[in-house]
């Protein structure tokens, strides 16, 4: 006896509703998350890193990252970021076995007015990619959407055929200077820049449709498709599952583990929010930005410039702590011997 569609609705979750409209990615380091909810790509940034290098299940690629930094040698600043350097690669690769797309990895956010500098740690990490036997095309590196992270990922891009996934980005000014650099994908997010309004306006609870991460991610969409950028959107840092279905249809939406959880829970239909052909006939006007344009456009959107600065700082503390964590397992126990 057949099940009718409306029986056969009910019984599929939220989240395999998602995944017919939009791609499903995990942003997180816990494998055990990444078995459960079978994204097809997965993310991770400093702060996923620090918190499953403290995890008890994977003390062995932390001395594995370890015992790499000690071999290369050099000072203890090298052996340190060397160790960093293979800990974010490990990860990857164990989160590659798990996958059938490509894990983002990103580059340290202190780089994030380094335009070389950036390009240099960028190259490296896919060196040890390779060294472990992973091509390129399996490897997305994020990078901050400073203006001179945009810059560096259009000479990855254009010279050595390194995809990038530019974080931290909460302007319009920065969707369009990543969509004319040709990156390979973006990240806005959503989640912070709804804090940013909660904390500093009179509205503290927005209807998923009116939330103005949502807003600022359907704009970039709709500015995306109507002028043909191949750049995939990427919706990130949620803090509702209200959101995530806001954005259906989007290119692809990274999700934590306990929001996978709760979609994979909901038994309510979703319908796309976001299509092509919506996007073809919004009245949106096509706009470029040299230097100068792009920092006077993203400085304007006070919520963008805190948002950016702030992303930037905390990610860099948690590669500090990160740095500091290594440091100790690499050079106390000697030390103190």
């Amino acid at each position: 006896m057949s099940v009718s569609p409306v029986k056969r609705q009910k019984m599929e979750s939220a989240l395999d509703q998602l995944k017919h409209h939009t791609t499903v990615v995990a942003d997180t380091g816990d494998f055990n998350a990444i078995d459960e909810y079978k994204p097809l790509d997965a993310t991770t940034n400093p702060s996923l890193i620090l918190a499953a290098a403290q995890m008890p299940a994977y003390q062995e690629l932390v001395d594995d990252a370890v015992a790499y930094g000690k071999k290369l040698g050099g000072s203890e600043e090298e052996q340190i970021k060397n160790a960093c350097d293979k800990l974010f690669v490990l990860f990857g690769a164990e989160i590659l076995k798990r996958i059938p797309g490509r894990v983002s990895t990103e580059v340290d956010a202190r780089l994030s007015f380094d335009k070389e500098g950036m390009i240099q740690r960028a190259r490296r990490l896919i060196d040890l990619y390779k060294e472990a036997g992973i091509g390129k095309d399996r490897i997305l590196i994020k990078l901050s959407s400073t203006w001179e992270g945009i810059q560096a990922g259009k000479v990855l891009e254009a010279e050595y055929g390194i995809h990038c996934n530019m974080t931290l980005l909460f302007s319009f000014a920065q969707a369009v200077a990543c969509a004319e650099a040709g990156v390979t994908l973006i990240s806005p997010f959503v989640g912070r820049i709804l804090d940013w309004y909660v904390a500093n306006g009179d509205k503290k609870t927005y209807e998923p449709s009116e939330d103005p991460g949502v807003k600022s991610v359907t704009k970039i969409y709709n500015y995306y498709k109507k002028f043909g950028y191949k750049t995939i959107v990427m919706g990130a840092s949620f803090r509702n599952t209200g959101e995530i279905k806001a954005l259906t249809g989007c290119d692809y939406l990274t999700i934590s583990p306990k929001l996978l959880a709760e979609l994979s829970k909901e038994h309510v239909k979703l319908t796309p929010t976001l299509s092509i052909k919506e996007a073809q006939a919004c009245p949106l006007e096509k706009i470029h930005l040299d230097e100068k344009a792009f920092r006077w456009h993203h400085n304007e959107d006070q919520m963008a410039v805190e948002k950016l600065s702030d992303g930037i700082r905390k990610f860099a503390a948690d590669a500090i702590k990160l740095e500091r964590m290594l440091k100790e397992r690499m050079f106390s126990a000697e030390n103190g011997k």
